[in-house]
């Protein structure tokens, strides 16, 4: 398994970043919209006739436009029943198109080169707000011929770029004309990042208008020439920059063999031994052959043989202000991957890796 480290420094403890890749304004949400559809023309691919729920749906499309069939009628694999799912911006206007993403939900092999049916889009509260349909764009295919099959990715699940029309729009939660004052709320709640963000905007707009209230809110109060202009304040909201303070953490993720280590992870002094015991049970069969011109029979049997080998430890010591100390002596160590995690876990529960380790 060929691992990958990733480490994230910077030149000062922390990096600057916009308001807006951090946070949003509260009420300034988007909508998840859903919908049960078919997709046709399909290649042979689509859903058996065992999965009675697409034949189904597409006798009642039928009969809906004048076509008098019964489902025994119809036996086809070139539709599969889908879920589709999109998502509403906030402020979505009435006639405005957005991406949609659809899943099988039968035993379809694969929708490439399928065709989404009109398919309504209902947020939770079962009122429709789109319709979406068209052709899908699948990043994958699986197939099989003459008992030789081939699979990239998952053909099962497609994508119709601008293929929902928006029917409905949501009220807005906010009264723009009449707001003097709304909530900034942040991706990951940090007091420090609370606390600058305040200071930055209050910089910015040159007086008191943002105060930080808990570690992922702050208030802001509109200046009295921006009121009725929310827009204007926020885009200048959004544009002020700061320092943005995180905790240190080493993901670790073991399927990929992937580590990514913040360059906020400190280590203390601490000694490392790097050893490990193989212990492997042998199984040996043989056969007892009788002497030559005797009457004796041949006889198998097996023997079992435990070998015991200790690899030659190291005893290495190891300490630095970044986590560059550590990857380096772990190196020297030669650590092999699954070694890692045993490791880094070990050195935290020590108290000398001064991060979170979070196993993926």
């Amino acid at each position: 398994m060929t691992w990958i480290f990733l480490l994230l420094f910077s030149l000062t403890d922390a990096h600057a970043v916009r308001t807006k890749d951090i946070g949003g304004f509260h009420g300034v949400r988007d909508n998840q919209l859903t919908g049960a559809g078919l997709v046709i023309g399909l290649r042979r691919t689509g859903d058996t006739p065992r999965n009675e729920a697409a034949l189904r749906s597409l006798a009642n499309r039928l009969q809906g436009l004048g076509a008098s069939l019964n489902l025994d009628e119809i036996s086809s694999r070139n539709v599969a029943m889908v879920m589709v799912s999109a998502t509403l911006t906030a402020d979505a206007r009435m006639g405005g198109r957005m991406d949609v993403t659809v899943a099988s939900t039968g035993d379809a092999t694969s929708l490439e080169g399928g065709v989404l049916l009109s398919t309504p889009l209902m947020g939770f509260d079962g009122n429709v707000y789109a319709v979406g349909e068209g052709p899908l764009v699948v990043g994958g295919y699986d197939v099989f011929a003459s008992g030789n099959a081939a699979r990239k990715n998952t053909p099962t699940v497609g994508r119709v770029s601008s293929g929902a029309i928006i029917e409905r729009e949501v009220p807005s939660q906010i009264n723009y004309e009449q707001l003097t004052d709304i909530d900034f709320v942040l991706d990951e709640p940090d007091f420090t990042t609370a606390v600058r963000l305040a200071k930055a905007v209050n910089a910015s707009m040159g007086e008191e208008i943002a105060r930080a209230r808990t570690a992922s809110t702050v208030s802001m109060e509109l200046p009295a020439a921006m009121q009725g202009r929310f827009p204007e304040f926020a885009a200048a909201v959004e544009d002020v920059s700061l320092e943005m303070d995180t905790s240190a953490r080493v993901v670790i993720n073991e399927r990929t063999g992937t580590v990514v280590m913040g360059g906020e992870v400190t280590i203390s002094a601490v000694a490392v031994a790097h050893g490990g015991l193989t212990i492997e049970v042998q199984r040996v069969n043989a056969v007892s052959q009788p002497n030559i011109l005797s009457a004796g029979t041949t006889i198998p049997f097996s023997n079992t043989a435990v070998v015991a080998e200790e690899a030659s430890g190291t005893l290495q010591m190891v300490e630095g202000v970044n986590i560059g100390t550590l990857v380096s002596a772990l190196n020297d160590m030669g650590v092999k991957p699954r070694d890692l995690i045993v490791i880094l876990q070990a050195i935290r529960s020590a108290g000398a890796l001064h991060a979170d380790v979070i196993t993926q």
